[in-house]
C-alpha cells in the first residue's frame, strides 16, 4: 500500500493538497501510538487491532481522589505585611517561611476509565493482517481499522456526547476491562451484563479506594443479525452483520441510575451514519475553518505518519502536524480546555497528575484558539475559568487578605484553589495566572467585536485584587510587587519568592488596563494604579531582566520564559512601539538556555521569537522539537525528546508557532510574514481570524505575496509586511481588501 487513503484527500491523491489525517499499516503496539478521537468531554484512544481491539475510554472529569479534594489554600494573609517588610529590607530568603508548612499536595490525578475490549472468538486460524490499514480522519474525527475479514470505525460525537463504534466481519467477545497500567489494586470494581432485544448492555462501576466517589461506564450494543450470548465478563457475538457500540462514562458519588442511562442511549439513532452526520455538523464545521498548504512533495504526503516523522525537515510533516494539532486541540476542548496529556491517557500514572498547569502549559496549548479559528477552545477555557472563579476569590482572601481573584498554578478541573506549592515551587506566591488565563478570552472578544459580560466580570475581579495587593512602594514612590514569583525560576544567589518579577509587572499592568477598557466607569482608578508600576529593567548584559528590582541577577538556563510575557502573549513589548525594549527582550531570548529540553520551552521560545521578527530563531526552536523525536505515530507528542512522557504541549502549540510566523494581529495592527522560516518558502494559509475583526487568506512564494482581508467591521489598522515600513489600511465591513507585495507577480 503506497497511496494516500482516499478518505483523507479530495480528488487525485497525487494532485491533492495537504492530507487531513494520518495512517499506519499496522495496529498500535503501545497506547501512546493509538489514534485519538474526542469531543472535549469523552475521549477514545484506539489501538485498531481487528483481532484484539482496545479502545481506551477517558473523560475530563476522571480524577482520582488523593486528599486534594479536601485541600484548602493556606491561611497566610495575617503574615503578609511582615513578609513584605522583610523582602523590602533585603532578606532574600524571607518568603521561604511564608507557608503553613504542609507537605506538597498534588492535585487529583487524571486517569483513564477502562478499555473497551473486542477480541476475536478463539480460533486456531492465525492472525493475518492482509491489506491492513488504520486511519484517523481529522475532518470527521473518525478512527478506522480495516483488513481482509473485518472493519472497525470509532468517533466521539460532539452532538450526542457518546463514543460510537461500529464493527463488522468478525465473531467477537466484547467486555469492559478496567485493567490498565497503574490501576489501583484496591479499586472496587463491579460489572454487569444484560441481554436486550437488540443486543446487550454492559456496565462497569469502579469506586476509588477510601472514597465515596466512583465512576460508571455503560456500553449499549446494538447487534444486526447473528446471536448474542453471555460470556463472562461480557458477551459473545457470532454471525452478526455489524455491531454498534454506544459508550458513556460518568463520575459520581452514590449510585448511578443505569436504567436511565440505558434509556438515553437507546433513544439515540442506531445507525452509525446517522450518528456521524449529527456529529459532523459541529466537528467538520470547526475543523474546516483554517487550512495550511505548504506545497509539499506529493510523495512525502503519501507517507504514513511514522515514516513521515523520520523526515523532520519535510514540509509535508509540518502540514500534517499543523492539521493534527488543530484536530487534537479541538477534540480535547469542551467541558475543559486540554490537560497536560490533552484528553487522553492509557495509564493511571499520569505525569504531573495530568493537571491543568496554568503557568505555561494550558496557555501554550490554547495559544492558537483565536487566530486558528477555534472558538470552541476559548469557550472550553472560559468554562473552566468561570466554574472556578469563586475558588480564585478564596485564594485572594486566604493568601493575600485581598478582594478579587487569584488563579492557581495547577488545577485538576474540580477545584481552582491554590494548595499545590512547596519551598522550591512557591506557586502560592504567583499572582499573574489570572491575567494569562483570561488573555485568550479577551482576544476572542476583540476578534468578534463583542465583550462577553462574564469576561468583563472576571477582569474586574482581577483588577480588584491588584487594588488591594499593590500597596507597597519603593524609594521613588513606585509600586512594588511583593512577594513576586517568576515561574519556575529564581534569581542567581537569591530565593524564589522575591520582588518585581517582570512577568508580574506585565500581568498587573495588562490586567488593570484591560479591566479599565471593559469598565470605563472604573477606568481612572485602575489606569492610575497601572501608571504607578515600575518599568522593566535592562541588565548589564543588555537583556530584559527577569526581575526589575536591582540586585536580582538573572538565571539564564531555564525552560520557562516567564519574563518575556510582555512580548508574548502580550504586546506590551514589540518592535514597532517599543524598539529598545524589544531589542533587550531579544537579547534575553538569545541568552536563554533550554535547560531540560522540554517541548514547551522550545515552542514558547519560538512564539516569542516570532513576535520579535526572528525567523531563524523560530526555525531553530521548531527544529529542536522536530529533530528531537517528540511525536508518537498518533501525532500526539511527548514532553521530552525521544518520546518521553506523553504530553500535548508540542502537538497543540505547533499550530500557534506556524501562524505567528506568518500572521500576527492586534486590534489595531496587522503584521504579515513577520518571521518566515526557510521551511516555509511558499504556501497558503486560509481562514485565519484577526483581532481587528477580519478573516484573512495569505499566499506567499519566491515571487511575492498576496493577502485578502475580509473585514466584518469598519476599522483603520496599521499594516506591516516583510518588506514594508508600514502604512494604514481603512477597512470597510463587507469589502474585501487585497494586498500584494514583493518581487514580480505574487502567487
Amino acid at each position: 500500500m503506497t497511496d494516500i487513503p482516499r478518505n483523507l484527500v479530495t480528488g487525485d491523491p497525487a494532485a491533492a493538497g495537504p492530507v487531513h489525517g494520518t495512517w499506519e499499516y499496522q495496529p498500535a503496539d503501545r497506547w501512546e501510538d493509538g489514534f485519538l478521537s474526542g469531543n472535549g468531554r469523552h475521549g477514545a484512544l484506539v489501538f485498531g487491532d481487528p483481532y484484539d481491539d482496545r479502545v481506551v475510554v477517558t473523560h475530563h472529569t476522571l480524577v482520582r481522589p488523593n486528599g486534594a479534594e479536601h485541600a484548602r489554600p493556606p491561611e497566610l494573609a495575617a503574615e503578609l505585611t511582615a513578609l513584605q517588610d522583610k523582602l523590602l529590607a533585603g532578606e532574600t530568603a524571607a518568603a521561604e517561611g511564608f507557608t503553613d508548612h504542609r507537605p506538597l499536595q498534588w492535585v487529583q490525578p487524571f486517569h483513564p476509565a477502562f478499555q473497551l475490549r473486542l477480541c476475536r472468538v478463539p480460533s486456531t486460524e492465525p492472525r493475518r493482517y492482509l491489506r491492513y490499514l488504520r486511519t484517523v480522519d481529522f475532518t470527521t474525527g473518525e478512527t478506522t481499522a480495516a483488513c481482509v475479514g473485518g472493519t472497525s470505525r470509532v468517533f466521539v460525537s460532539r452532538a450526542d456526547d457518546v463514543i460510537v463504534q461500529q464493527v463488522t466481519g468478525l465473531d467477537l467477545d466484547v467486555w469492559l476491562d478496567h485493567r490498565l497500567p497503574g490501576a489501583p489494586e484496591d479499586l472496587a470494581v463491579g460489572q454487569g451484563t444484560v441481554l436486550t432485544p437488540d443486543g446487550a448492555l454492559l456496565t462497569l462501576r469502579a469506586r476509588y479506594p477510601d472514597s465515596d466517589r466512583a465512576y460508571t461506564g455503560v456500553t449499549l450494543l446494538v447487534v444486526a443479525g447473528g446471536s448474542t450470548t453471555l460470556a463472562h465478563p461480557g458477551v459473545r457475538i457470532t454471525g452478526a452483520e455489524s455491531v454498534l457500540l454506544l459508550t458513556r462514562v460518568h463520575r459520581h458519588t452514590g449510585e448511578l441510575d443505569v436504567t436511565r442511562e440505558q434509556r438515553a442511549l437507546s433513544a439515540l439513532p442506531h445507525r452509525y451514519d446517522d450518528l456521524l452526520d449529527r456529529h459532523l455538523a459541529l466537528h467538520r464545521t470547526a475543523y474546516d475553518r483554517v487550512l495550511l498548504d505548504l506545497h509539499a512533495d506529493p510523495a512525502e504526503r503519501a507517507l504514513p505518519g511514522s515514516e513521515l516523522l523520520e523526515r523532520p525537515r519535510s514540509t509535508a510533516l509540518l502540514e500534517r502536524l499543523f492539521a493534527a494539532g488543530r484536530y487534537h486541540l479541538l477534540s480535547s476542548s469542551g467541558l475543559n480546555p486540554p490537560r497536560l496529556p490533552g484528553l487522553w491517557t492509557g495509564d493511571w500514572n499520569t505525569a504531573w497528575a495530568g493537571a491543568f498547569t496554568n503557568d505555561a502549559n494550558v496557555n501554550l496549548q490554547t495559544a492558537s484558539a483565536t487566530a486558528a479559528a477555534l472558538p470552541e477552545v476559548t469557550d472550553a477555557l472560559a468554562e473552566l475559568i468561570h466554574r472556578q472563579l469563586d475558588d480564585w476569590r478564596e485564594n485572594a482572601r486566604a493568601v493575600f487578605g485581598a478582594r478579587g481573584a487569584v488563579a492557581p498554578a495547577h488545577s485538576d478541573g474540580e477545584s481552582g484553589l491554590t494548595y499545590h506549592f512547596s519551598r522550591e515551587y512557591p506557586l502560592h506566591l504567583w499572582t499573574a495566572g489570572a491575567d494569562w488565563l483570561l488573555k485568550p478570552l479577551v482576544d476572542h472578544d476583540e476578534a468578534r467585536g463583542e465583550r462577553d459580560p462574564r469576561t468583563a466580570a472576571a477582569l474586574a475581579e482581577v483588577a480588584r485584587f491588584y487594588e488591594d495587593f499593590l500597596t507597597r512602594t519603593d524609594a521613588d514612590g513606585r509600586l512594588v510587587v511583593v512577594p513576586s514569583y517568576s515561574p519556575e525560576n529564581l534569581p542567581a544567589g537569591a530565593s524564589w519568592g522575591t520582588l518585581n518579577a517582570a512577568m508580574d509587572l506585565s500581568a498587573a499592568r495588562h490586567a488593570l488596563l484591560t479591566a479599565a477598557a471593559y469598565h470605563p466607569d472604573r477606568a481612572p482608578g485602575w489606569l492610575a494604579l497601572a501608571d504607578r508600576l515600575p518599568p522593566h529593567r535592562v541588565n548589564a548584559d543588555g537583556a530584559l531582566a527577569e526581575w526589575a528590582r536591582p540586585g536580582l541577577d538573572d538565571t539564564y538556563d531555564h525552560r520557562h520564559l516567564s519574563h518575556l510575557y510582555g512580548v508574548w502573549p502580550l504586546e506590551e513589548i514589540n518592535p514597532y512601539d517599543t524598539p529598545d525594549l524589544a531589542a533587550a527582550a531579544h537579547r534575553a531570548l538569545e541568552l536563554r538556555g533550554a535547560e531540560n529540553d522540554s517541548a514547551h520551552g522550545h515552542l514558547h521560545h519560538a512564539l516569542i521569537a516570532a513576535r520579535l521578527r526572528d525567523g531563524r530563531r523560530v526555525a531553530d526552536a521548531l527544529g529542536s522539537v522536530l529533530d528531537g523525536d517528540f511525536f508518537h505515530a498518533s501525532l500526539m507528542s511527548a514532553h521530552y525528546p525521544r518520546r518521553d512522557v506523553y504530553n500535548a504541549d508540542a502537538a497543540h502549540t505547533l499550530p500557534a508557532v506556524l501562524v505567528e510566523a506568518l500572521v500576527q494581529s492586534t486590534p489595531d495592527r496587522l503584521v504579515l510574514l513577520p518571521a518566515l522560516i526557510p521551511a516555509l518558502p511558499a504556501g497558503e494559509l486560509r481562514g485565519v481570524r484577526t483581532r481587528f475583526g477580519a478573516e484573512l487568506d495569505l499566499v506567499w512564494g519566491p515571487a511575492g505575496a498576496r493577502a485578502i482581508v475580509r473585514p466584518h467591521r469598519t476599522h483603520r489598522i496599521a499594516l506591516r509586511t516583510s518588506t514594508g515600513d508600514g502604512e494604514f489600511l481603512d477597512l470597510v465591513a463587507g469589502e474585501d481588501h487585497v494586498l500584494t507585495w514583493g518581487r514580480g507577480n505574487p502567487p
